[in-house]
C-alpha cells in the first residue's frame, strides 16, 4: 500500500498526536489532556506488595548447607542438589496469617514457617511423624538445647530393643537422632513429648518417617534456633 495514502496518514497523525498529548500530560506540562480517551488502568499500585526480602544466609544454598564446626562437632556439608528445591531454606510470602515470630508447621506440605515482619516467612523443609505418631495444635517452645541428649521413651525401646543401651540417654553428637538443636514443645505448661529438632538424616526431609517429632536438616535447625527465643508460639496443623 502506498505510504502517502491520505487515510493512512490521517490515522497515523491521530495516533501520534494522542501519544504526544499523553506524554505532555504525564510530564507535568500545562496542556490538558482527556485521559479517559486512553482507557488506561488507573488502579493504584499502593496495594501491590514489594518483592520478598533477600538474605544471603537464606537464599544461597552453598552458604546455607556448608560444613562447619559447632561446639566441637563438625557438621558435614549437605549435598543440597540432591534435596528437592522446595524443601531448601528460602524466603517466601507468608501464607499463614500468624503474627511475626510464630512458628507454623504444615504437616501435609512438610514445611515449617517462621513468620517475619512485613509479610514474609522463612520456610524450611521438614520430616514429620508416621501415621499415628503426629501431634497438632497450638503450643509454645518451652526451652531449647544445643546438641541435646536423646532419651528414647520406654514405648520406643519396647518396639526397638536395640535402643535399650540408651535408656539413660544418648549424649549429643553427630549420630544423635535429635541432631544439633532441639526445641521442646509444651502446651499449657505440660510437655507434649514432641520436638522440633535436627537430624543427621538429611535425606528424610519431606517424608513421614519420624516417631512424631518435626525433624530438620541440622544447618536449618541451627538457623531456626538462632532466630527464635524461648516461649515462641508454635502452631502445628
Amino acid at each position: 500500500m502506498p505510504s502517502d495514502e491520505p487515510g493512512l496518514i490521517s490515522r497515523r497523525a491521530a495516533l501520534i498526536g494522542l501519544g504526544s498529548a499523553a506524554l505532555l500530560g504525564t510530564a507535568g506540562c500545562s496542556r490538558s489532556v482527556d485521559m479517559s480517551a486512553l482507557q488506561l488502568d488507573n488502579v493504584t499500585t499502593g496495594s501491590i506488595r514489594p518483592r520478598i526480602s533477600v538474605d544471603k544466609q537464606v537464599t544461597r544454598p552453598e552458604l546455607m548447607y556448608a560444613s562447619f564446626t559447632d561446639s566441637g562437632n563438625t557438621l558435614p556439608e549437605i549435598p543440597f542438589a540432591k534435596i528437592n528445591p522446595k524443601f531448601r531454606r528460602q524466603i517466601v510470602v507468608d501464607p499463614t496469617g500468624e503474627q511475626p515470630g510464630t512458628i507454623v508447621v504444615h504437616l501435609q506440605e512438610r514445611f515449617l514457617y517462621l513468620v517475619q515482619p512485613g509479610g514474609d516467612a522463612i520456610r524450611y523443609g521438614v520430616g514429620i511423624g508416621k501415621d499415628g505418631f503426629v501431634w497438632n495444635g497450638r503450643a509454645n517452645i518451652q526451652y531449647k538445647k544445643e546438641w541435646p541428649t536423646w532419651t528414647p521413651p520406654s514405648e520406643m525401646i519396647g518396639r526397638r530393643p536395640e535402643l535399650e543401651k540408651f535408656r539413660g540417654g544418648q549424649p549429643g553428637g553427630l549420630t544423635n537422632p535429635l541432631g544439633a538443636r532441639a526445641l521442646y514443645i509444651f502446651k499449657d505448661g505440660n510437655d507434649t513429648l514432641f520436638r522440633v529438632h535436627g537430624s543427621p538424616e538429611w535425606w528424610s526431609i519431606g517424608t513421614a518417617v519420624s516417631s512424631g517429632c518435626v525433624r530438620m536438616i541440622n544447618q536449618d535447625v541451627i538457623d531456626l534456633y538462632n532466630r527464635v527465643p524461648t516461649k515462641t508460639p508454635i502452631v502445628v496443623v
